[in-house]
């Protein structure tokens, strides 16, 4: 087929989001705006007889690693290597920046083809899901100043991300949290307004019962029927706590890294990701 790969534009943003809710994902015409204003010549879609049929996009992170995400086939051409060519132009793309590193978060169905292309794994992640009933709508005034988020954020994630915080902080200011004890910050948390769910993330903890306040409070400031995280399944404390408010497991994932992976962060705080989509 004469396939025709290009930069994607904020013009295509429809037809990604038409893509995306024959997938059922829970991203946001926010969420591409996010990619396009990072990294604007990284986002690529495969067009066929005018038509936008596939994405992909990549976020480069300071300059220490990449994130590919937003892979999306529409589901009639799917099988034809249409995935694997988007794959392979955003690694041809990060490789021309000479980016060290790239990351994503793979499922079981796609783990064997990034292993075909280096990716090795890094930890496995788990998404929990909570399906509630929301009598009333939670009150979404207040937020708190991210400031002294982004320094600690940047050891964790290992790489400066502060404007898609500011970004999420924007958009959802009652979902930003910050925990406090004695004057000392204990531990924060972000969320995205999806377009099936609020999904709870990154979640960072540095104890577990600051971890369980960050998770009750969002819970509360919440005013979705549905929430989605992203939990690392090795963190002692996340699964637990999200299974003790009610939430069952959705699927698992695995963070893939290809290259160096000379910033890995600080996983051992981290409960759970931001998601799929930035990492």
């Amino acid at each position: 087929m004469n396939l025709k790969l290009r930069v994607m534009i904020f013009e295509d943003i429809p037809e990604a989001m038409r893509l995306k809710y024959a997938a059922g994902w829970n991203q946001t015409a926010a969420d591409w705006a996010r990619f396009l204003s990072a990294t604007p010549a990284g986002c690529f879609v495969a067009e066929y007889r005018g038509d936008v049929i596939g994405t992909a996009a990549t976020i480069i992170y300071e300059g220490r690693f990449a994130w590919i995400g937003m892979v999306i086939v529409d589901e009639k051409y799917r099988g034809r290597g249409i995935g694997t060519t988007l794959l392979e132009h955003a690694i041809r793309f990060l490789d021309l920046q000479k980016v060290p590193t790239m990351k994503l978060d793979a499922t079981p169905q796609g783990r064997p083809l990034y292993e075909k292309f280096g990716f090795k794994s890094e930890y496995d992640i788990e998404r929990w899901m909570l399906s509630r009933t929301v009598k009333e709508r939670a009150a979404e005034n207040g937020s708190v100043s991210i400031e002294e988020i982004l320094t600690i954020d940047r050891e964790i994630f290992g790489a400066d991300r502060s404007g898609l915080l500011y970004s999420l902080a924007q958009e959802a200011p009652h979902l930003a949290l910050l925990d406090m004890q004695k004057g000392k910050n204990t531990g924060y948390s972000f969320g995205r307004l999806g377009s099936r769910a609020d999904h709870m993330g990154p979640w960072v903890a540095r104890d577990k019962y600051a971890a369980k306040r960050l998770l009750n409070l969002f819970l509360t400031k919440s005013s979705r029927e549905f929430i989605f995280i992203d939990c690392l399944r090795q963190h002692p404390w996340a699964v637990p706590l999200v299974k003790a408010c009610g939430f069952e497991l959705s699927r698992p994932l695995t963070r893939m890294f290809r290259g160096t992976n000379k910033y890995p962060g600080q996983p051992e705080l981290l409960c759970a990701s931001l998601g799929p989509e930035f990492g």
